[in-house]
């Protein structure tokens, strides 16, 4: 792992109290996954809720799933921040 990759976990699990592992096994997962499915998305979404402890509503997560399945997610950083955080 070089030190961007350290550093950027170290951050993710400052923030989030996820550690790499996790990480990975949740990449390891969505590998093949299909995220034009909505089902598929909504797990995703909540299996990362509940390892970041951080809840997500249901109006939020409806917001959320509509972008990635429609792919709509935007690219720009400040929209993206937008999205998860309305």
């Amino acid at each position: 792992m070089n030190n961007f990759q350290k550093g950027m976990f170290d951050k993710i699990n400052q923030k989030a109290n996820i550690s790499p592992e996790e990480i990975y096994q949740v990449a390891d997962s969505v590998k093949h996954a299909d995220f034009s499915d909505e089902k598929t998305v909504r797990e995703l979404i909540q299996r990362l809720s509940r390892l970041a402890n951080k809840p997500v509503s249901k109006d939020k997560e409806d917001k959320i799933v509509e972008a990635i399945v429609k792919n709509k997610v935007p690219m720009n950083p400040q929209t993206m921040n937008n999205l998860f955080d309305n």
